[in-house]
């Protein structure tokens, strides 16, 4: 099973490709898309869902996994992230490609064992769990495997919940 998991962002949105095979993970890619500061909003948005609905179409995953919104005390930042998850849940929906939404601390629980791990502890781990070197350089990369493997660790007893087999 191969998942595409998203970390949303107007500047910055990570992408990560994570293959299931039994019980090993393996990265098939991973990347940041990233748009220009001052350039029109409608301009970087587009570019964003082009470059999702590329990497659909690369990689033809199951499913798309994709980080909920954290209201931190910016709610500015909160706005632009929800308008960059819009047009990536838009670019799935148009290939007809499920997606399902996991938040920071689902994610962290899913790669470490506990919802309140630090940036370096979540690194080290996606690293560990698909046999890298070395977590890849970008956090947004990095959030965006964490993401597929957090829903490729939850999808068996998703299915089994809702009577879908493999």
């Amino acid at each position: 099973m191969i998942v595409l998991g998203i970390d949303p962002g107007t500047a910055s949105t990570g992408y990560g490709v994570v293959q299931s095979a039994g019980a090993a993970l393996h990265a098939l890619s991973a990347g940041v898309i990233e748009t220009r500061a001052g350039t029109a909003l409608e301009r970087r948005l587009a570019e964003i869902h082009a470059c999702v609905g590329d990497l659909l179409e690369e990689h033809r995953p199951a499913a798309m996994a994709i980080e909920e919104l954290y209201f931190g005390a910016n709610a500015r930042t909160a706005f632009a992230v929800g308008q960059a998850r819009g047009v990536v849940l838009l670019a799935a929906g148009q290939r007809g490609v499920p997606s399902r939404s996991y938040t920071p601390q689902q994610v962290k629980d899913a790669v470490c064992g506990h919802g309140r791990a630090g940036k370096e502890q979540v690194a080290s781990m996606v690293a560990r769990l698909l046999g890298l070197s070395a977590a890849p350089p970008s956090d947004h990369a990095t959030d965006a495997l964490a993401v597929a493997i957090c829903d490729l660790n939850r999808a068996p007893l998703a299915r089994a919940v809702a009577g879908v087999s493999a």
